[in-house]
């Protein structure tokens, strides 16, 4: 579990849970609530151990948990998605009884379960498991062949859950301290996972990579990847000292790797920058490239956006700046800050992860381009945003809200506004680093945090931009040398500043819900909001 101390809320499990949107099944809940069968026992260790074998599709091993009795219970869930199996589960040595409701498993443990032990089961499985559809959105093992028809393998699972490939305790509140992975693959592929690299072991026709994290990680970080890889790699001096930097691609693609590589150190320059120490110098940074295109896994960031700058080439904001970088290589390692570092104990929380992340980016170009070019990368992604539903999801059934990328990244960037300087900015992004290092967090935490170290109440500000769809409208108008301005759209108390630009100056103004007025000192011809509010706005 991570070095935070919180009270466990025991979940009660129901059928059939309707919101207003959309109804949610027992099984959401199984997956997304803290039930009973995991609230008395604490994540310490994983051995995940497995064989792959990409000719039939087919993995098989097990994956062996260590944890700390909390409480006195004797049955724990561990989760496993079809078409896998699970063919026993030991203690001891011993054999277990177990039942299973689809994807989450009951199992009987035989002996006392006494408060503080420290005791282990192992889960064996095997089959075939859910092959991606649209990997990384719709995930699981992704069996494609390079151009030389070698195989080229690869999972992914954020969202959908890291039991679709492996039994674990598959819920975003209790991440492991430390896990080892061990996989076997076919002699002629190489295989890289999270961590670090203890050793290889050769058998007649294939090898086995055993690699060790050092760190807290999250489920859907941990990945598998097969491949005809070469590595190369250098050492970034930061600001915790040296840091492996490793980069493994496909043989064919080494020269362009070589080139679009130089990102990832600019990257990590930047970032260090604004959000601290890169969080796992313990485990390294690699980068990895996958048969698709690219997800934030911890200390193993994959990549497939084809060597190329922007998103597929292409620029998200249509402002020119997203073909500065290259799209992937950048968010997918800022996750390692906001989702890997610090992660959402419930995924209705994953704006945490993707709207600072997604804000990550324009904070790329900020440090290199400027705050001009910054400003416009992030008000270009606006017309990404959908606004249908809030940023915040539905707690307790695995599911996010809406718009956590854009939506959330102006959020952000909205904030910076109201503060006296970016020094301070930078200071409360790297504070939140420190603060929430190696945990999970919720909304509230975090809220909380910001309004603290702002200096301002911020609880109307978050209530109407992540838990409703309203956008502020101010409405303002000139009447002689009076400016006349309120709000409206907007939740209960919510009075966010504004800065205006009349003619060749500027003016800050503090609308709320009712009519207030500012005398000008001179005739005003043009009139508008700083762009780099997220509101909209209506002259009358």
């Amino acid at each position: 579990m991570k070095k935070a101390t919180y009270t466990v809320l025991v979940a009660i499990l129901i059928i059939g849970f309707v919101s207003a949107q959309e109804p949610f099944t027992e099984q959401d809940t199984l997956r997304g609530s803290i039930t009973p069968e995991r609230a008395w026992w604490d994540l310490n260790f994983y051995h995940l151990d497995i064989k792959v074998d990409p000719d039939n599709k087919f993995i098989s091993g097990s994956n062996t948990i260590r944890y700390t009795v909390l409480e006195q219970k004797q049955v724990l869930q561990v989760d496993l998605q079809p078409p896998l199996k699970i063919e026993k589960i030991t203690q001891d040595g011993k054999d277990l009884m177990f039942t299973s409701n689809i994807n989450a498993h009951f199992v009987s443990l035989q002996k006392p379960q006494k408060r503080g032990a420290i005791n282990e089961v192992m889960i064996t499985y095997s089959g075939h498991p859910k092959e991606a559809i649209n990997a990384p959105w719709d995930g699981g093992f992704s069996w494609k062949k390079d151009r030389n028809g070698k195989h080229f393998v690869a999972t992914s699972c954020q969202g959908l859950g890291a039991s679709v490939w492996w039994p674990n305790k598959d819920h975003m509140y209790d991440e492991v301290d430390s896990m080892a992975i061990s996989v076997e693959v076919p002699k002629n592929l190489m295989e890289v996972s999270n961590g670090r690299l203890s050793k290889k072991e050769s058998h007649e026709k294939t090898n086995t990579y055993h690699w060790y994290v050092n760190n807290p990680i999250n489920n859907y970080g941990v990945n598998v990847n097969i491949g005809d890889y070469v590595h190369f790699g250098e050492v970034f001096e930061g600001e915790k000292g040296p840091l492996t930097m490793d980069y493994y691609v496909l043989r064919d693609n080494l020269v362009n790797a070589k080139t679009q590589y130089l990102d990832a150190p600019k990257m990590m320059k930047a970032f260090e920058h604004w959000f601290g120490p890169y969080p796992f110098y313990e485990d390294g940074y690699k980068l990895v490239e996958v048969p698709y295109l690219g997800m934030e896994h911890q200390s193993s960031v994959t990549y497939g956006n084809g060597f190329q700058n922007g998103y597929l080439g292409r620029d998200l904001s249509g402002t020119g700046w997203g073909l500065k970088f290259d799209f992937i290589i950048i968010h997918e390692s800022g996750h390692e800050w906001f989702a890997n570092n610090i992660t959402d104990r419930d995924t209705a929380d994953m704006w945490l992860h993707e709207s600072f992340t997604a804000y990550s980016e324009n904070l790329f170009l900020d440090f290199y381009y400027g705050k001009e070019a910054s400003s416009s990368y992030v008000i270009g992604t606006r017309k990404n945003i959908e606004n249908n539903k809030p940023i915040i999801g539905p707690y307790n059934v695995n599911k996010t809200g809406g718009d956590i990328y854009y939506k959330g990244a102006n959020v952000l960037h909205t904030l910076r506004q109201l503060l006296e300087n970016d020094d301070k900015w930078r200071a409360i992004l790297r504070g939140l680093n420190k603060e929430f290092y190696h945990q999970t967090v919720t909304t509230q935490q975090v809220e909380n945090y910001l309004s603290q170290h702002t200096g301002i109440d911020l609880t109307a500000y978050f209530n109407q931009y992540l838990r409703t769809t309203k956008i502020p409208i101010l409405e303002y108008k000139l009447y002689k040398n009076e400016l006349r301005y309120r709000y409206t759209n907007i939740v209960e108390d919510f009075d966010m500043p504004v800065l205006m630009h009349l003619d060749d100056q500027q003016l800050w103004i503090f609308p709320t819900s009712e009519w207030k007025s500012t005398t000008l000192q001179n005739s005003v011809i043009n009139i508008k909001p700083d762009a780099n509010f997220f509101i909209y706005s209506s002259k009358i």
